[in-house]
């Protein structure tokens, strides 16, 4: 197997770098135009949901660290393992690029709910909260999308077409990058638990409290 074929660097691969980052991109704008299309009663549901998270980031002693590390870590290594099962699987490789747009939906609808409800104050708080953690994430899940675009490439043109080729080291090759970005995760899991909920309350204890009061005067 010619290992150059698991060179994931920006420069040899920019194509389907530009092509997962257009995913992102245009998924984050999908998301903020569902903001748009949700009904009244579910606005409503939003903002009581955001009230209790706030409630809890104005008062972090009641969160505990270790449960929101599990809970973080749990999630992206669900996603994670789906991204390489489906590499494996060949035929599923469409899928990973719908997981690829997945996320740029759940950034881009979390953004415009903030913004909506709270106008910049949102948009910083947004910031503060997931800013740092998804720019762990998203590159992490590209990689390993990256990843997954390699093995079932090899496979298809290496095992069906040409019969040759050993599987092998790709296999492995793809595992250890899916690990890799999997110990990606888990930094950015271990940020939202025990950085950022210190960092919100030491740089942004006036947007939480003010977007707090505001809520509290919704109902």
């Amino acid at each position: 197997m010619n290992f150059r074929l698991w060179n994931l660097s920006a420069r040899d691969n920019l194509n389907l770098y530009v092509f997962l980052g257009v995913l992102v991109l245009v998924g984050a704008i999908f998301g903020a135009m569902l903001v748009n299309a949700l009904t009244l009663d579910q606005q409503q549901e939003l903002t009581d949901a955001l009230g209790v998270y706030l409630a809890k980031v104005d008062n972090p002693d009641n969160a505990s660290p270790a449960a929101t590390f599990r809970e973080s870590f749990l999630f992206y290594g669900k996603w994670m393992l789906l991204i390489w099962f489906l590499g494996l699987s060949v035929i599923g490789l469409p899928l990973v690029f719908v997981l690829d747009f997945l996320k740029g939906v759940l950034i881009g609808f979390a953004a415009a709910v903030l913004a909506q409800q709270f106008a910049w104050n949102g948009v910083l708080f947004f910031l503060l909260a997931t800013g740092p953690r998804n720019a762990l994430v998203v590159p992490a899940l590209m990689i390993a999308s990256l990843s997954a675009a390699r093995f079932a490439y090899f496979v298809v043109r290496e095992r069906l077409f040409r019969r040759k080729g050993q599987l092998l080291p790709p296999f492995l090759a793809h595992t250890a990058v899916a690990a890799a970005m999997l110990l990606v995760l888990c930094v950015a899991s271990l940020y939202e638990a025990f950085v950022s909920p210190n960092l919100l309350d030491r740089i942004a204890p006036s947007v939480v409290s003010q977007e707090i009061s505001a809520l509290s005067s919704k109902f």
